[in-house]
C-alpha cells in the first residue's frame, strides 16, 4: 500500500498466511526513498500496489512483524479481497486458493 503522489510517500507492506495467522502483519513500512523501495519491490516481484492513504499512515505507526490490531481488521480485509480478485483477474491466483 502507498500513499498519495503528494508529500512524502509513505509505505507498508503485509503478509498474511491463511491458516496459519490469526491476523495479517506488517513486514516493512517506510517513508520517502524506504518507501519508494518496497512499492519498487513489490512491483518487480509481482505484488499487486494498493493505495488507501489513511490506512498506510495507520500501518505505518506499526513496528515491523507486529499483527494488525483487531480496530484495522476490516480495511486490511478489504484490502487482501482487492489483492485475491486483482490476481485472479490477471490469471495469478494465489496457490492456497487455488
Amino acid at each position: 500500500m502507498m500513499s498519495p503522489p503528494t508529500g512524502r510517500r509513505q509505505a507498508a507492506a503485509l503478509r498474511y498466511a491463511a491458516g496459519e495467522m490469526i491476523a495479517p502483519e506488517v513486514v516493512a513500512t517506510g517513508e520517502g526513498f524506504v518507501a519508494e523501495q518496497i512499492i519498487r519491490l513489490a512491483r518487480e516481484h509481482g505484488i499487486p500496489v494498493h493505495e488507501s492513504p489513511d490506512l498506510v499512515r495507520l500501518l505505518t505507526r506499526l513496528p515491523p512483524e507486529s499483527a494488525i490490531p483487531p480496530e484495522l481488521y476490516r480495511a486490511v480485509a478489504e484490502v487482501i479481497a482487492f489483492l485475491l480478485r486483482t490476481a485472479h483477474e490477471a490469471g495469478r491466483v494465489p496457490p492456497a486458493l487455488r
